[in-house]
């Protein structure tokens, strides 16, 4: 193990600013340069003194090489056939899913060659497929789907297949000419589709939460596991490079036992509280029940009258969401499960209100979630807050050192370190400052200006750098699926990760409704 002396005796700085030369030498040297020179010798000096002391922390982990591969390659190093497309759901996100496939609406491709970021997208990587289905209850993104598949400016997408509008998913399941189907629709759709889907033989790639409730998972789980068929859920974040290297630096044990994981999410804004059935001027957006199939958008939840409020922030209600539990932790349960492979819980707690919006709402704006693990000797603690916008971050407490992991790894010594314990009495790690600090690079990316997709970018869940160019994780997720599809493989975000995070989820919501401690039984696979 190195110390302060070692470095010092070792000199090793000498190809960067000749710190290993005799200082007296190097000061007769500058003795005729103005004083700023001189000062300006001894900051170079002292920053290379640090990178030798990174150096020698880099090499006593094993990680002067981290560098782990951002995009997993095909086996067969094809392209493969053509997967021809649909996508159930043409709302916002479905809009990003089908940019991440190579298809474009007309208006996102004007505001990206204003914003100069249009030549970047036009890099990504050709994925060799026809998006040729759309179906959605409301005609306006219907229309707009449409537009999209019909694109004919792409990064690689076929826009020369006819393009078909189904009124009803069941039609577009139906139909031999779709392969495969992205379901993009409010939360409680998404088991009964994916499900239906599987069955109809069709690949699946779904956006998250899986299931609301223990049934719907079961059946789902049933499902893909009796199909041949591949299933992805969409938690991208394991494509982000930053990620990977999260998790390298954890399995060489940098961080020492971990006992305490604290994941948070703070947003302040009436978009960010999923208020979004007005437009910028105050004035409600299009809908009504003449070009919204209501009874169908309703699905199996309880029949209620139209309401714009309901169809635009679905995720205030319980009939259709769980909240912040089922559109922000699902994400950091992903990441974290992802990482260390936690799994289900043992047991779950919840607490929280509705302490600032107080609309209409159910769920609540503020809550609280504590998993523990006791076999692992982990808990897992949620907070959040819907009327702050404080950076709380995502924060792995090991014993040697505590890691936060955002869009960006920093990683700090703990003062009482088992392991680096000589390396601070040495001087060599300084406890009171990172001793690992990953930055992507700083490419240009695009604006981002709501509050769901500053929060995406901070947590590391919209884009990553690879060779010095930002690159759409969604779209690298969504490749995976692709090529799991044409050459077989399992993909991250897999039926038995969506399980995990399904009943982790739908335990973290029991707790919160039912107001009480509840536990998963692992002989009888159910929440008791």
């Amino acid at each position: 193990m190195a110390n302060e002396k070692d470095i010092d005796q070792k000199g090793t700085g000498d190809e960067v600013t000749g710190a290993g030369k005799d200082r007296r030498t190097i000061l007769k040297a500058l003795a005729g340069l103005p004083v700023l020179g001189f000062f300006g010798y001894q900051l170079a000096e002292k920053k290379a003194y640090q990178q030798q002391k990174g150096n020698v922390v880099l090499k006593e982990l094993g990680i002067e090489n981290i560098n782990a591969d951002p995009v997993k390659k095909n086996t067969t190093g094809k392209k493969g056939e053509l997967i021809r497309i649909g996508i159930v759901g043409f709302g916002s996100r479905a809009n990003d899913l089908a940019i991440a496939l190579g298809y474009m609406h007309p208006d996102e491709v004007k505001k990206r060659k204003e914003n100069k970021s249009f030549d970047n997208y036009l890099l990504q990587e050709d994925l060799n497929v026809a998006l040729i289905g759309i179906c959605d209850v409301f005609d306006l993104h219907a229309e707009k789907g449409m537009t999209v598949a019909k694109s004919e400016v792409h990064s690689g997408g076929h826009g020369n297949l006819e393009v078909k509008r189904y009124r009803h998913y069941h039609e577009m399941l139906n139909d031999k000419n779709i392969d495969a189907v992205i379901i993009a629709t409010p939360d409680h759709h998404h088991a009964p589709m994916a499900t239906a889907a599987m069955k109809a033989g069709k690949h699946v790639y779904c956006e998250k939460s899986a299931a609301q409730t223990e049934a719907e998972l079961n059946e789902l789980y049933q499902a893909v596991t009796n199909s041949k068929c591949v299933y992805q859920l969409g938690h991208q974040v394991p494509q982000n490079v930053v990620f990977k290297q999260a998790k390298e630096l954890i399995q060489k044990d940098v961080l020492g036992k971990i006992t305490l994981i604290e994941t948070t999410t703070n947003r302040n804004s009436a978009e960010g509280a999923w208020i979004r059935h007005l437009d910028k001027n105050g004035k409600p957006k299009p809908g009504d029940e003449k070009n919204i199939d209501w009874e169908q958008w309703l699905g199996s939840t309880p029949k209620v009258p139209f309401s714009i409020d309901r169809y635009y922030n679905w995720t205030k209600w319980f009939d259709y969401d769980m909240g912040m539990i089922g559109q922000l932790f699902t994400h950091e349960f992903d990441a974290v499960n992802q990482l260390l492979g936690i799994g289900i819980p043992k047991s779950a707690v919840a607490s929280g209100g509705i302490y600032y919006w107080k609309d209409n709402r159910e769920v609540p704006d503020t809550l609280h979630l504590v998993l523990e693990y006791p076999a692992r000797d982990l808990s897992l603690m949620y907070s959040a807050c819907l009327a702050s916008n404080n950076d709380r971050g995502r924060v792995f407490m090991g014993h040697d050192a505590t890691m936060e992991l955002g869009a960006s790894i920093k990683i700090t010594a703990d003062r009482e370190s088992t392991r680096y314990k000589k390396m601070i009495e040495a001087g060599t790690i300084d406890v009171t400052a990172p001793m690992i600090a990953i930055q992507p690079g700083s490419n240009k990316v695009d604006a981002v200006a709501s509050a769901t997709a500053r929060y995406y970018a901070s947590r590391g869940l919209d884009s990553t750098n690879i060779g010095g160019r930002s690159v759409d994780i969604t779209h690298l997720h969504i490749k995976e699926w692709l090529d799991c599809i044409r050459f077989g493989g399992v993909p991250s975000a897999n039926i038995e990760r969506a399980f995990e995070e399904g009943i982790a989820c739908i335990m973290a919501n029991k707790a919160y409704l039912e107001k009480r401690r509840v536990e998963w039984d692992p002989a009888a696979k159910r929440i008791v």
